[in-house]
């Protein structure tokens, strides 16, 4: 998650998983140091909307290694192929898809398929179908005993609650909680939650588990978090960006 002036506002969207995954790109080229950019190997790219993708060129060029690991970034054929066309297109960033640089690419392009998963680093990542505006996965993250949900931006769902109440546990749920009950014909257009829709989407979830709100948009944060607060849920965590959580 991105700093800001008020570090309660996340205004783009990258989490970081043990120093050397991260999930998503909004702020990753922005909101750490170098030393700590180029310890990440691997990004997984939940969907194309730029608050979730707009640093990733800035993280590359921060994380060239000459000799080194090329960085791999994982998505979908949609988000690969819109890196391709969008970005890495020669116009808004060069082409270094298929630019080399010592007879070696920039960086590799591997596919995530939903419901398929992945081990990286001890982590064991399964990229699962949620239900945005455009294709999108939510991820289900285990390491050891613990096993953490990030929802990444969703409407009402399903397939990620059957999946994590198939795990043993699960010790916390990042959920979305984008627009204030207000809003809530704008929140269905666009495929995201209010608190009320938040609520019914924790009710589907049959682990005890902390539950964090994120991607709270910072024009309504104040009334989405009195909302939230108000439902009177256990373990619920308004998500503070910059953060770290542990879950062992």
């Amino acid at each position: 998650m991105s700093p800001s002036c008020d570090q309660r506002h996340q205004f783009l969207t990258s989490y970081l998983i043990n120093d050397s995954i991260a999930i998503d790109a909004g702020s990753l080229g922005i909101s750490l140091d170098l030393a700590a950019q180029r310890k990440v190997k691997h990004v997984l790219l939940s969907h194309t909307h730029v608050d979730h993708t707009a640093a990733l060129p800035m993280f590359l060029e921060n994380s060239i290694d000459m000799a080194g690991t090329r960085v791999t970034i994982h998505g979908s054929d949609v988000v690969l192929d819109s890196l391709r066309q969008h970005v890495f297109n020669g116009c808004v960033w060069p082409d270094l898809v298929h630019e080399k640089l010592n007879s070696r690419p920039f960086f590799n392009l591997a596919t995530l398929e939903a419901g398929r998963s992945l081990e990286i680093a001890g982590v064991r990542i399964t990229p699962i179908a949620v239900h945005h505006k455009v294709p999108t996965m939510g991820f289900m993250l285990e390491e050891g005993d613990a096993a953490v949900i990030l929802s990444i931006d969703t409407g009402p769902t399903e397939e990620l609650w059957r999946r994590a109440n198939a795990l043993r546990r699960v010790d916390a749920v990042f959920l979305e909680a984008t627009f204030p009950n207000s809003m809530d014909d704008l929140a269905q257009m666009t495929k995201h939650l209010t608190p009320r829709l938040f609520a019914q989407e924790v009710q589907k979830l049959s682990h005890p588990a902390k539950i964090i709100a994120i991607h709270i948009k910072p024009t309504c944060y104040e009334e989405v978090v009195a909302e939230l607060q108000a439902l009177g849920l256990p373990d619920l965590e308004i998500g503070l960006p910059g953060k770290e959580y542990c879950f062992v």
